[in-house]
């Protein structure tokens, strides 16, 4: 019995691992969330409310959440098709085209606005060619969510598609032989599966582009009350010396990352578990 609780007690070298494991975590992620915390919140609930509040930082945290909102829905549409199709169907260069979704990862986001930049902006073919028309990309509301659909695109997709490899083809094949048709296949054999993976993409997907600076800064014109976006007012606000009021913005965002980190969490664990016992 001595032999078995000494076998099963750390010994040194687990100890110090662990020890440093802990110190690693919590000093790089925990002490700055909290610093950021207490800075921010530092004078108050009141004065916290005022500066998130105010006309600018209010207009860029309500286009920032509504544009991570509408890639988040595109994502999880576009994204799951995406991996449909990669799964499903033996493409030619099907190699190449899973290579192209991995690459907006691969790709600084400042090169990603400039590239968009070039293809969209008022000076190039495509953009002086939907000036015709009075639309505008960059400088706009277009080009921001362009942007964060560009650095966000592999989220659903590598969410989607191991469960749409881990799906038994006898579900299918027992469906087919009952007569359900493919609409009906995929509404009861796909779907229920698929659904707690692609929401929690997409909402991982809305997670990244509410932070999302480097192409932003390039295709969005930074303009007050139109588009500016709260990485970027946050950006302006240290750089002029309010640190207090991008302090407050960058708590607002942390909050709501973390409430849509959990939500995720929680589609993934219900939903997984009502799959299991279905």
């Amino acid at each position: 019995m001595s032999g078995e609780s000494h076998a099963l007690r750390p010994n040194l070298f687990e100890r110090v691992l662990r020890g440093g494991v802990i110190l690693y975590v919590v000093g790089l992620v925990a002490i700055p969330l909290i610093g950021l915390l207490i800075f921010g919140l530092g004078d108050g609930l009141p004065a916290f409310w005022a500066r998130i509040t105010a006309p600018v930082a209010r207009s860029a945290l309500w286009l920032t959440i509504w544009t991570g909102l509408l890639v988040g829905v595109i994502n999880a549409i576009f994204g799951s098709a995406t991996a449909w199709v990669l799964v499903r169907y033996d493409l030619p260069g099907r190699t190449a085209l899973s290579a192209l979704i991995d690459l907006p990862l691969a790709v600084p986001t400042l090169v990603a606005g400039v590239m968009l930049g070039i293809l969209y902006g008022p000076a190039s073919l495509i953009g002086s060619a939907i000036q015709v028309w009075r639309i505008e990309i960059i400088f706009a509301k277009p080009g921001i969510i362009l942007a964060l659909l560009f650095v966000t695109f592999p989220f659903v997709v590598r969410a989607v598609e191991p469960v749409l490899m881990e799906i038994d083809p006898a579900e299918e094949e027992a469906a087919t032989v009952l007569g359900a048709g493919p609409m009906r296949i995929f509404r009861t054999v796909f779907f229920p599966a698929l659904l707690p993976v692609a929401l929690s993409g997409a909402i991982r997907s809305l997670g990244r582009a509410i932070g999302e600076f480097g192409s932003i800064v390039v295709v969005a014109g930074n303009i007050p009350l139109h588009t500016l976006t709260a990485p970027v007012f946050i950006f302006g606000e240290i750089e002029s010396g309010a640190a207090r009021t991008a302090a407050a913005v960058s708590v607002a965002l942390l909050l709501f990352a973390i409430g849509m980190h959990a939500i995720a969490r929680v589609i993934e664990q219900r939903l997984g578990a009502r799959r299991a016992t279905g």
